[in-house]
């Protein structure tokens, strides 16, 4: 797997900015969940050769930006260029479409873009696997791993090593009680 040291740090920059104070739901700063998701990519691209390092990194660096900041579009297309932009579109929800249609359709979406950006959603879903905040109700962790299960059947074809990591966190996430 080769990626550029360089390109890694200015997206993580820029990634940094954007989400400047926002914090994750267990209050650490934004940037630990996408270093996070990071870190869970690199270790499938490791295990995964032959795959494009600088895209799913990019891509997982700024998974967030363009649905959870006010970044916008032209700005991560002028920084990363079109490939990365269609790669972080996809993987944002579209805010214009139902509650009960985003997931769907952004899945959508990113099986039309190449396998790195499925990865992304992968080792997002992963690192959010960890155990549920402790305000979240019963139904709500049961919401959340059904769609997580969607996911995999969706894009686990991606990328074996991250099917089995996903599947390894599944295992232990709570199911509906």
């Amino acid at each position: 797997m080769s990626f550029s040291p360089d390109l890694y740090v200015r997206t993580l920059s820029f990634a940094a900015r954007a989400h400047g104070d926002q914090q994750t739901p267990t209050g650490l700063p934004y940037v630990v969940h996408v270093t996070s998701v990071c870190m869970e990519l690199i270790r499938a691209l490791h295990a995964e050769p032959g795959r494009d390092g600088d895209l799913a990194i990019c891509c997982a660096l700024l998974h967030d930006v363009l649905e959870d900041t006010q970044t916008p579009r032209a700005a991560v297309e002028q920084e990363f260029g079109p490939q990365v932009t269609q790669g972080v579109l996809a993987l944002s929800k579209d805010a214009t479409l139902p509650k009960a249609e985003r997931m769907a359709d952004s899945l959508r979406r990113i099986r039309r873009q190449p396998p790195e950006v499925a990865m992304v959603k992968l080792a997002d879903r992963i690192t959010n696997l960890a155990p549920p905040p402790p305000h979240w109700t019963a139904e709500k962790i049961g919401t959340y791993r059904a769609e997580a299960e969607e996911i995999l059947r969706a894009l686990g074809e991606a990328s074996a090593f991250l099917s089995i990591r996903f599947r390894e966190r599944l295992s232990v996430y709570p199911a509906f009680r």
